[in-house]
């Protein structure tokens, strides 16, 4: 970023800040100088225009929350599952079957696998053919059988080909050493 440089006798002045402090430097010349802060460069004394502060990074947001709720972030919602210091550490098993309907969305394999229980994990997993859109995930119910067993009812939408797709289906889930970990689903 750059002022948009004044001219005095001694010449054309202006600077480059980096992101971080442009942003705390243009609060703090806001805060003395108004929208109008005076040129840095040479203390000149004259009035310079500095460039509009760059927009705020948004975080796209989590894609298993596109039908149910308000919007989450996904660093707030399944990418704290995804990987950090909470992967694979999903709360219950509804947050679990969210996070796989994330990782089916952003084709993350690996973690799809490392939640899905040995007794019924496959060998590996060919997801998101050419052309394959996920549109949106609608958890029905979510139920605890008992301290270590759950079941998630949802439906998936999905599109391909120009073909609306329809995934309707009861997962059973299990909870192991503190870990909750996809068993198998039975379609509806």
């Amino acid at each position: 970023m750059r002022c948009t440089p004044c001219t005095t006798a001694a010449g054309t002045h202006c600077f480059y800040l980096t992101r971080v402090s442009t942003v705390y430097l243009y609060s703090v010349l806001r805060k003395l100088f108004g929208k109008q802060p005076q040129c840095l460069a040479c203390a000149c004394g004259k009035i310079g225009t500095m460039p509009s502060l760059p927009k705020p990074l948004t975080t796209p947001a989590c894609p298993c929350r596109t039908e149910q709720g308000p919007p989450l972030a996904y660093t707030d919602c399944c990418g704290r599952y995804h990987a950090g210091p909470l992967a694979l550490q999903a709360p219950n098993a509804e947050a679990l079957m969210r996070s796989r309907y994330s990782a089916f969305v952003l084709n993350l394999p690996d973690y799809l696998l490392a939640t899905w229980h040995p007794s019924t994990r496959p060998p590996s997993l060919d997801l998101n053919e050419p052309g394959l859109k996920w549109l949106g995930l609608n958890v029905k119910a979510f139920q605890v059988q008992d301290a270590t067993h759950a079941t998630v009812e949802f439906i998936a939408r999905s599109k391909q080909g120009g073909r609306a797709q329809r995934l309707q289906e009861v997962s059973r889930f299990v909870l192991e050493e503190g870990r909750w970990f996809y068993l198998v689903g039975d379609g509806g």
